[in-house]
């Protein structure tokens, strides 16, 4: 169960992420409420990271509650900000992603 709730922590991430990217690009009352999206994301990414932590290793669910940020960060830069996918970029996203895969068979 705490793995659901660490995969959830790290998918608020990556919409704090999503919502800083469309802070950007609008203004205004638009702005101010993708910032309430932002906080509300944020705010439950934490909570739901140190549910988590009180039974899986901190190093580990710190380490997979990053990578699933990063990963869904870069796949949201790619898709929907329309970010470079070059061949390395993918490259190294894979390993990432092979990283986290294996931390969390070795974390049982």
């Amino acid at each position: 169960m705490n793995w659901i709730i660490l995969i959830l922590a790290g998918l608020f991430e990556v919409g704090f992420a999503f919502c800083l990217g469309k802070m950007k690009v609008t203004s205004g009352n638009t702005s101010t409420l993708w910032f309430v999206g932002f906080l509300f994301s944020l705010t439950l990414s934490m909570v739901l990271l140190y549910k988590a932590t009180q039974t899986l290793p901190i190093g580990t669910a710190y380490a997979v509650w990053t990578g699933i940020g990063a990963v869904g960060t870069v796949l949201l830069g790619i898709f929907i900000f329309k970010e470079p996918a070059h061949f390395w970029r993918i490259f190294f996203l894979s390993t990432l992603i092979i990283s986290i895969i294996g931390l969390k068979f070795v974390s049982e």
